[in-house]
C-alpha cells in the first residue's frame, strides 16, 4: 500500500514538472523580447570634449546616452577606459550637461542602413539629412567599422579608369580600384580638381566625404562642382570643422561604408575624401584627450593605426564584385611634403598626385607636378606604347626643369643638350597639354592621342 502511494506521488511530480517545462517553453519568446537589466553609470568628470563615467560596463565603440537631471540627453561613444573609469566622446553639443548625470549604456555600436535612396543626398556623419529632405531609410544595415577583405580574394587592379583629366589619363593613369593621395597646400586647386573628377570620371556611383572642411565649401561643392547631374549619381557626406572630432571620424567611416555598399552590389564607385589630414587631426584630438602620449609632431600612435584601417577598406572587392577607386586629399602644411601625415599616406596608398604652388602661380591648372607624382599601378593598366610616350615626356620635363633658371635668364646656349633643345622647342605645347579648362573633360583615348600628337612634333628623344 505504501509502495503504491509513493509511485502515485512520483508520477504526479513528473506530470507537474512536464507541465512547468511546457509553460516555460511557451514563455521563451516573450522572455527573449524582455529588456535586459541595464547597469547605469554616473558622470564624474568633463575635460574639454572628454567625458568620464563610473559604474557602467560598456565596450569600446558602443554608445551611451548621457541624461541630465532635467531630462536633457546626448549620445556619446566609448573611446577608452582606465580602471573603473570609462572615457566617452560626445556625438553632439555638451551644453546643458551637469555633474552626476546618468550614463545609460545603449548596447549597440554605430550602424547605418544604406540603400539607393542615399543617392542624390547630402548627409552628415550620422546619416542625418543636411539638404532639408526626409532621412533616407536605406535597405541594408552595416557597421561603420566595415569588414575586412582577404587580400588574396581581392581582384587585381588591371583596368584603367577614365577620370576626364588629360594629365592623369595620359601620364599618371589611374587603375580601377586604386587608392591615390592628392597632396596639396591650401589654395592650389585641389577642390577644383576633385570637382572635375566628379563630373568626368566614368564611374557608376560617386561618394564624396567632406571631412573637417569649411562649412561654406559644402554648398559650393554640391552646387558648382557636382551640379544637378553629378549629384543624381552621388552621395555627399559632410562633417564640417565645427562638428565634434568623433563626428568627423564617423563622416569618413560613413562615406566609406556607403561606397562599400555599392561596391558589394557590383558597381564601380569613385570615393573622394577631402581630407585625410582632417581625419587624422580629429583622431589626434581624441587620442590626446584620453591621455595618449604625443609622438610624431604631436600625433599619438592611434592616428597611424587608424589611417591604414580606413584606406584599406577601399579598392577592388572579390572577383565578380565592383570596385572603389579612392582619392584622399592630404594637406601638406606650408607645402612641406615631409609632414608626418603626408609621409604616412604615401606609404599606405597606391600612388600620389602632387599639386605644385609654383605651377599654379604660372597659370597652369590643374597644377599637377608630373615629376613629383607617381601611379604605382600605371604599368599594370597601360600598354607598352603608352609607357614609352610617358617616359619621353617625363624626360623632356626633367631636362627643362634642370635648366629652368638658365633658360629664364637667357644663359642657356642652344646645342648644349639635344633633349633640352627639344624641351625648349616643345615647351609651349607641353604647357598647353598639361593645362585643362575646368568646363572641358578629356577622355582616355583623346588624352593619349593628344600626347602622341605632341611628341610627334618634336625630334625623337
Amino acid at each position: 500500500m505504501r509502495y503504491c502511494t509513493m509511485s502515485a506521488t512520483s508520477e504526479l511530480n513528473r506530470e507537474r514538472q512536464h507541465r512547468l517545462a511546457q509553460r516555460l517553453r511557451e514563455q521563451l519568446p516573450v522572455l527573449s523580447r524582455a529588456p535586459l537589466m541595464t547597469v547605469e553609470g554616473s558622470l564624474t568628470r568633463v575635460v574639454g570634449l572628454t567625458l568620464e563615467a563610473v559604474g557602467c560596463q560598456v565596450q569600446i565603440g558602443s554608445r551611451c546616452r548621457v541624461v541630465d537631471i532635467d531630462g536633457a540627453a546626448l549620445e556619446a561613444e566609448v573611446v577608452g577606459f582606465a580602471g573603473d573609469r570609462v572615457h566617452l566622446m560626445p556625438i553632439g553639443d555638451l551644453a546643458g550637461i551637469a555633474p552626476h548625470a546618468r550614463v545609460v549604456p545603449l548596447r549597440r555600436v554605430a550602424r547605418v542602413s544604406v540603400g539607393n535612396d542615399w543617392l542624390g543626398r547630402v548627409l552628415d556623419g550620422e546619416g542625418d539629412p543636411l539638404d532639408g529632405r526626409p532621412k533616407p531609410r536605406g535597405e541594408a544595415s552595416a557597421p561603420l567599422s566595415g569588414r575586412r577583405i582577404n587580400p588574396f580574394e581581392r581582384a587585381p587592379v588591371r583596368e584603367p579608369l577614365d577620370v576626364g583629366v588629360r594629365a592623369l589619363n595620359a601620364l599618371l593613369t589611374v587603375g580601377r580600384g586604386q587608392r591615390l593621395g592628392l597632396f596639396a597646400g591650401t589654395g592650389v586647386g585641389k577642390s577644383t580638381l576633385l570637382g572635375m573628377m566628379t563630373r568626368y570620371t566614368a564611374a557608376d556611383v560617386i561618394v564624396v566625404g567632406l571631412i573637417g572642411e569649411r562649412g561654406r565649401e559644402v554648398r559650393d561643392f554640391v552646387e558648382h562642382s557636382l551640379g544637378p547631374e553629378g549629384l543624381a549619381r552621388a552621395c555627399v557626406i559632410a562633417t564640417p570643422a565645427d562638428r565634434s572630432p568623433l563626428q568627423r571620424l564617423h563622416g569618413a567611416a560613413l562615406a566609406t561604408t556607403v561606397a562599400e555598399h555599392f561596391r558589394d552590389r557590383g558597381l564601380n564607385v569613385l570615393l573622394l575624401m577631402d581630407s585625410l589630414t582632417r581625419y587624422a587631426q580629429a583622431q589626434r584630438e581624441i587620442g590626446l584627450a584620453i591621455g595618449e602620449p604625443p609622438t610624431t609632431r604631436g600625433y599619438p600612435p592611434s592616428v597611424f593605426a587608424k589611417l591604414p584601417a580606413l584606406v584599406e577598406r577601399a579598392g577592388n572587392g572579390p572577383e565578380g564584385s565592383g570596385s572603389i577607386t579612392a582619392f584622399y586629399t592630404v594637406l601638406t602644411e606650408g607645402d612641406d611634403p615631409q609632414d608626418p601625415i603626408a609621409d604616412a599616406a604615401r606609404g599606405i596608398l597606391d600612388g600620389h598626385i602632387v599639386l605644385s604652388r609654383r605651377i599654379a602661380e604660372g597659370g597652369i591648372y590643374p597644377a599637377i607636378d608630373v615629376e613629383a607624382s607617381i601611379s604605382r599601378v600605371a604599368n599594370d593598366c597601360t600598354s607598352r606604347e603608352q609607357q614609352q610616350l610617358v617616359r619621353r615626356l617625363r624626360a623632356l620635363l626633367s631636362a627643362y626643369q634642370r635648366n629652368r633658371d638658365l633658360i629664364a635668364i637667357g644663359a642657356y646656349q642652344k646645342g648644349g643638350d639635344p633633349r633640352t633643345d627639344a624641351a625648349i622647342a616643345l615647351w609651349p605645347l607641353i604647357e598647353k597639354f598639361l593645362s585643362q579648362d575646368v568646363q572641358a573633360g578629356a577622355g582616355f583615348g583623346e588624352s593619349l592621342a593628344q600626347l602622341q600628337a605632341l611628341l610627334d612634333q618634336g625630334p625623337a628623344t
